[in-house]
Formats: structure tokens, C-alpha cells, sequence
């Protein structure tokens, strides 16, 4: 029953949720929308307890980095002291705070900027590796990479005056329709892996047995 339960819950509150978004069903002052509402409330009640969760078990694993003294076990110590204080200052005065304010553009602000900052040279990293001219396709890649790049940058218009507006068809064509195609493809994918889920084939959300 373990495992039923949850199966069965799964699939009924899928049910409703997906006649609540095609069909209006209500008998008396009992909707379907009604019903469909409350789960949602009750969906946002359990992901606050699932960042709770999480909380805890950061918390338990680097304090075991900390107490280990494993490597890098500054870093954890730094986390928890900055978790912990950003938490209480939230809960306690609100995110508007200017202490809030404070830590939040102070350390927050400044690591996301670091992070994105190394972003930009694996990427650039990537980027060499992908655009080496060994088949055709890779020459085609490399060529509308190149045009791209340049349209982008104030010296493309200077070498050649139509290098914007062939960047322009590049995007809008050849790229939007690589972009829609991965879009469907992933809506596919998402209905399927959801078909799935609500017809119990895949339980991989149960954890294992």
C-alpha cells in the first residue's frame, strides 16, 4: 500500500487538474476550479515544507564537511554562517530590510557575479571545441557563428554595412525554427513523461524501494 496510495493520489489529482484546464464542472456551489484551487494551495504548502527539507539537509551535510574538516570546508562554513543569517534577518524583518538589502547585494550579488563570470569562459571553452570545422556541419555551424557574432559587434556593420540585417535573418529564420523545433520536441517529451506519471508507469517520484 506503499506504494498504491501514492500512485492513486497522483492520478486523481491529475485528473482534476487537467479537467479543471479544459472543462468548467461544478455541481451546486462545488466546482471543479474550486477543488483544482485547493490542491494548488496545498501544492505551494508541501514545496515550502520540500525548501525546508532541503535546508535541514544542507545544513547536515556541511556541517559534516566542517566537522570532518574535509576540503574546502571553509566554504561550508561560510554557507551556514550566511544561510543562517540571511534566514533569520528575512523571517525576522522582512526581505526589504536594509540589513536584508545589505547582505543581499553586499555577498549574494557579487558571487552570482563571479559564477556567471566563469560561466563566460567555459563557455568560451565549449565554443572552440564545437565550432572545429570537421564535417560539413560543423563548417555550417562555425560559418553562422562567426556571421552572428560579427553582426552583433559595432565592427561587422563597419566591414559590411548588410552584416545587422543578415544577422537579423539568421536569428529570425534558420535559429527560430531550430529554436521551435527543440520546443516541440520538449513539449512532446513533458506530455509524455507526464502520460506516464499519471497512469503510474513512471514512479521514479517515489524514490527508491
Amino acid at each position: 500500500m506503499k506504494r498504491e496510495i501514492p500512485l492513486v493520489i497522483t492520478f486523481v489529482v491529475g485528473v482534476i487538474i487537467i479537467l479543471d484546464y479544459f472543462f468548467k464542472i461544478g455541481i451546486g456551489t462545488l466546482s471543479l476550479a474550486t477543488v483544482s484551487m485547493e490542491i494548488q494551495n496545498w501544492t505551494l504548502i508541501i514545496a515550502a515544507f520540500a525548501l525546508g527539507l532541503a535546508a535541514v539537509n544542507l545544513l547536515r551535510i556541511h556541517s559534516a564537511n566542517i566537522r570532518l574538516k574535509r576540503p574546502g570546508w571553509y566554504n561550508s562554513l561560510a554557507l551556514i554562517i550566511t544561510m543562517v543569517i540571511m534566514s533569520f534577518v528575512g523571517i525576522t524583518q522582512g526581505t526589504n530590510s536594509p540589513l536584508y538589502r545589505y547582505w543581499y547585494t553586499g555577498f549574494l550579488v557579487p558571487v552570482d557575479a563571479t559564477i556567471f563570470s566563469l560561466l563566460a569562459f567555459y563557455i568560451t571553452s565549449a565554443a572552440y571545441r564545437a565550432f572545429r570545422a570537421r564535417n560539413v556541419d560543423a563548417t555550417i555551424l562555425l560559418v553562422t557563428a562567426f556571421v552572428v557574432m560579427l553582426g552583433r559587434a559595432p565592427v561587422g556593420e563597419l566591414i559590411w554595412k548588410d552584416v545587422p540585417r543578415v544577422t537579423k535573418w539568421l536569428m529570425d529564420y534558420p535559429n527560430m525554427a531550430g529554436q521551435r523545433g527543440i520546443i516541440i520536441g520538449a513539449a512532446v517529451g513533458a506530455l509524455s513523461l507526464g502520460l506516464r506519471i499519471l497512469i503510474g508507469l513512471e514512479r521514479s517520484y517515489l524514490g527508491q524501494d
